[in-house]
């Protein structure tokens, strides 16, 4: 067993030191905030005790094939973000989170994943940072790729302590940490329904929305009173969820769901595609206007049925940046994740992302929101530079101590790709977004504008509805 001794915290804070294996793998969720199934993270060690820096987690590749060139670019991500922000790491810590399908074959699984993490380690050794520790977790175990010891990491594996008993928990619990259930779980509450009939007669009610919204959003001197419609709404469900007390979280999404029409979702869904509208309900972000909007997000998320799968990319952005804001940072990075892979171009996305994950302050945008600034703009007019690159520019950034946009003017015969390595992004939990953008596929993007001819009864406005969410101030095409 290899025996370490690593450091939960800065140099003048309380610090946890963590011995060997068993306490690196109790460890993990209360480092991230959740339980990550599914998931390789890896985090940087700095110093001479290992003192913890920044940490990404990506979802694990299910093709054997790309796990080459993605732990290239974990290993790259990883280290250049950390020299950015604290220094070049001094050793790495690897961990492959993912569970067996039946749930008693761990130790198969743990083989499975060896090459993947023997990549890992060679792409962390040819930057000149050496992998100190590689566990698998699964199905309760844990296993050692570093440790050929068969008396302290044995084949069957080492189980993973009780929750609650640990030095870690003590602490976690002392300091009033909370550790979500499993990513997995995280990520059901902002899916789409998958109940048939709820899901049909919700993609009915935005059918039916569809005709009579998208020409006046598209209509200058309509859109104003679209817009008031849909932000006066908005403020209604607001209140009804306000008056109701929430539910455990195992029922609450249920109770909130029931008080929410389908028609009522379908106008607010729409009417969040135009970017003002978008942006003017981000002001409900504090306090308990900001707890009922979150509800409020979540609801519409869900309602974001089949071929509407890509207009939850606005609902899901909002309750994202409300959770940053009332300082839930892992649910913030899970909602924008998942706004991205909706819509991988969404720029207001793009930018809580990277704020949120380069550790800025949320006060900055609340200001401009409030309107403190003296600035009337939305939030991604908080700081705005406009420049110009090739295909494979960055589209969102944070630079310096302001908000800044990049607004990438695509080049003619741009085509995206999908399923490629770089059509992936990754989730840095505690520093910046990788540069090569790695992780899940980005969902295949389907909405009413692909489907309208192959369904008689979709209005044909459908096919304009691409147009609203491309549709950015004074009529650019600039996706927001």
């Amino acid at each position: 067993m290899n025996k370490h001794h690593e450091s939960t915290g800065p140099a003048d804070s309380q610090q946890i030191t963590l011995r060997g294996p068993a306490e690196l793998a109790d460890a993990l969720p209360y480092l991230m905030g959740f339980h990550p199934d599914d998931s390789v993270v890896m985090v940087a060690l700095h110093g001479g005790r290992g003192r913890f820096g920044g940490r990404l987690r990506l979802g694990i590749p299910r093709a054997p094939g790309e796990w080459g060139p993605v732990a290239d670019q974990l290993a790259e991500s990883l280290i250049s973000g950390s020299e950015r922000r604290e220094g070049r790491p001094d050793g790495i810590v690897i961990f492959l989170c993912q569970d067996s399908p039946d749930g008693e074959s761990g130790r198969l699984t743990m083989e499975r994943l060896r090459p993947f993490a023997q990549s890992l380690r060679t792409a962390c050794g040819a930057l000149d940072v050496p992998v100190l520790e590689a566990l698998c977790i699964s199905d309760g175990r844990y296993w050692s790729y570093c440790c050929p010891d068969g008396r302290c990491c044995p084949d069957q594996g080492n189980p993973l302590a009780m929750p609650g008993t640990t030095v870690m928990a003590a602490a976690a619990a002392y300091a009033g940490i909370q550790v979500r259930g499993t990513l997995r779980d995280m990520e059901a509450r902002l899916a789409p329904w998958q109940t048939p009939d709820a899901a049909s007669e919700q993609q009915q009610a935005l059918d039916r929305a569809l005709p009579s919204l998208v020409p006046r959003i598209l209509d200058e001197r309509a859109k104003a009173e679209v817009a008031k419609e849909t932000l006066s709404l908005a403020r209604t469900l607001i209140g009804r969820l306000g008056r109701t007390r929430p539910a455990p979280e195992a029922v609450s999404d249920f109770g909130d769901d029931q008080l929410i029409s389908d028609d009522e979702a379908a106008a607010v869904i729409l009417g969040l595609q135009d970017r003002e509208t978008r942006d003017k309900a981000a002001a409900w972000m504090e306090g308990p206007d900001g707890l009922s909007a979150l509800r409020l997000w979540r609801t519409l998320a869900r309602r974001c049925v089949g071929p509407y799968g890509e207009h939850a990319a606005a609902p899901l952005t909002l309750a994202g940046w409300v959770s940053w804001s009332t300082g839930d940072e892992p649910g913030a990075r899970v909602a924008l994740a998942m706004a991205l892979r909706a819509d991988p171009e969404y720029t207001f996305a793009q930018l809580l992302h990277r704020a949120c994950n380069e550790g800025l302050d949320p006060e900055m945008l609340r200001r401009c929101l409030r309107g403190d600034d003296g600035g009337d703009g939305g939030p991604e007019e908080a700081t705005t530079d406009t420049e110009e690159g090739g295909p494979s520019a960055e589209a969102g950034a944070i630079r310096g101590p302001g908000l800044h946009v990049r607004r990438v003017r695509p080049s003619a015969n741009r085509e995206r790709r999908r399923g490629s390595v770089r059509g992936r992004r990754a989730t840095d939990a505690a520093g910046a977004t990788p540069t090569p953008t790695t992780g899940r596929p980005a969902a295949t993007r389907s909405g009413p504008a692909r489907t309208a001819a192959a369904r008689p009864g979709t209005p044909t406005a459908g096919r304009r509805m691409r147009d609203v969410r491309r549709y950015g101030r004074r009529g650019t095409g600039t996706r927001r």
